[in-house]
């Protein structure tokens, strides 16, 4: 049995209550480790922790942290094995995803913000003729909190505490109960890089106390959240009247629309990789596709043959296209969906039914699914299912497309399929996603601003956003 630790202070530390939970391995169903049950005691000390090493962390020069920061970098790149064998172990996912996906953006993470911090400049503005001068300094926050979801652990971990540590902030952070493994990796590796004591805690626990907990710190000054739309809510709830500033990257119903003037082969292969990448548990995933009616037949063809393909199995196996859902909670919630599936609301075109793996029949495996549905207003095409759940329907015209794709509370993501450049231009600017992408999907360009409207969440990560968000502005005026 694994025992994960909480990391305060630099130290590995067993809960302050010594309460644990169960730490499952989705591929198998059975418990291979626990975790700590951290309360608000164990969360105070990692804020004490924190608050003591700011004073020091927040005004070492801007080489040392890009020194640090690219030291975690290059040792994350050197325990690339060892981190994405935890990472498949731990979350189902397979093991070449985490290898060429996973663990390298983590370490992209921390190199990209090494660099960045050193070109994050203040602003100068001359007053002519007031003999004056006004300017702008960013200066750390304090004490912040970094809670991060399950389906991308480490990737969206990273994605957090780097531009919060690079920006000269103190980090409480909590990455999922359900998949905490790396994190806690993560910690002995800060150790190697010489990042000082304090200046990273990580605390393990549910988010119903150990999460709740740091939210409701007096003394957290801000929170930068991913998961639900939900959790999201509730965050902002607890955290308005307390002041703190707000980074929430909540939900998606992202919808890919495929025009018949697309480049058909290229589309055809991208799309089976957006509906189904991590077991279609990425919240940029195209849920809902839409194809111009011409070509819909075929598509519809072509794409469950493709489907049909995929090989669902044992995370660890090279073979593997798609692995385990995260938990058994998870992939029932996901089986719901599809049972009450019936003949009013669409037609299975494929899957929907859970897998036997060999030497794994005790885990969270389930078809890659296809529905075709009739009506954008069902439950599969409004409410997020985050699974291997894909919804086609078939549109006529740009108008109808877009008011489909829209129609939704969610704003996260959109993917375009066209040659044709005036529809993309006009398209791109009607459709409410945070971002668009157009005959791709998931190339993404870290100096880029990421993060959805509508219930899609508040605020941008992501280059000079996330260093903008974890520090605060100060205007100076000097009369001369």
């Amino acid at each position: 049995m694994k025992k994960i630790l909480n990391y305060i202070d630099g130290e590995f530390t067993a809960p302050i209550q010594n309460n644990w939970i169960e730490n499952f391995n989705p591929s198998k169903g059975e418990v291979y480790g626990h975790i700590p049950n951290s309360t608000k005691e164990d969360v105070e000390k990692a804020y004490q922790a924190a608050q003591k090493a700011f004073p020091s962390w927040s005004t070492t020069t801007l080489n040392q942290r890009h020194t640090i920061l690219s030291k975690i970098a290059l040792l994350i790149e050197e325990n690339l094995e060892n981190l994405a064998q935890a990472e498949a172990l731990d979350n189902g996912k397979p093991l070449s995803l985490a290898k060429t996906i996973d663990i390298p953006r983590a370490s992209s993470n921390f190199k990209f913000f090494a660099n960045a911090i050193t070109q994050f400049s203040s602003e100068a503005h001359e007053s002519i003729g007031k003999d004056a001068i006004n300017i702008t300094l960013r200066e750390s926050i304090g004490v912040v909190a970094c809670i991060s979801p399950w389906n991308l652990p480490l990737y969206l971990f990273t994605w957090k505490i780097a531009p919060a540590i690079a920006a000269g902030n103190c980090v409480v952070a909590k990455p999922s109960e359900i998949t905490p493994m790396t994190a806690f990796l993560l910690g002995e590796i800060c150790n190697k890089a010489g990042l000082p004591n304090g200046v990273l805690n990580i605390v393990h626990g549910l988010g119903s106390i150990t999460g709740q907990a740091i939210i409701e710190h007096p003394n957290i000054k801000a929170i930068s959240f991913t998961g639900g739309t939900s959790t999201g809510a509730h965050i902002a709830r607890i955290a308005a009247p307390l002041f703190k500033k707000l980074s929430l990257e909540l939900g998606g119903k992202n919808p890919n629309i495929i025009f018949s003037d697309c480049d058909y082969d290229e589309m055809l292969e991208t799309t089976v990789r957006s509906s189904f990448a991590n077991q279609g548990q990425i919240c940029l995933c195209g849920s809902r596709i839409f194809v111009e009616a011409t070509i819909f037949e075929k598509f519809k063809k072509d794409f469950v043959k493709k489907v049909s393909a995929l090989k669902v199995g044992d995370p660890f196996c090279s073979k593997t296209d798609i692995g385990a859902l995260v938990s058994k909670t998870h992939l029932e919630k996901v089986k719901s969906y599809i049972d009450s599936t019936g003949e009013e609301t669409g037609k299975l075109l494929f899957g929907g039914k859970k897998v036997n793996v060999e030497n794994n029949e005790n885990g969270y495996f389930l078809q890659p699914t296809i529905i075709e549905v009739y009506d954008n207003k069902c439950r599969l095409n409004q409410e997020e299912i985050f699974g291997p759940l894909v919804t086609i329907m078939p549109f006529n015209t740009e108008e109808e497309v877009v008011q489909m794709a829209n129609d939704v509370k969610y704003g996260l993501s959109a993917t375009l399929w066209t040659n044709n450049l005036n529809r993309t231009m006009k398209l791109t600017k009607q459709l409410h996603s945070g971002i668009v992408w157009v005959n791709t999907w998931l190339l993404r360009d870290l100096r880029t601003p990421f993060g959805g409207k509508k219930a899609s969440g508040v605020g941008r990560e992501g280059g000079n956003e996330a260093l903008r968000f974890f520090t605060e502005p100060k205007n100076i005026c000097i009369k001369y």
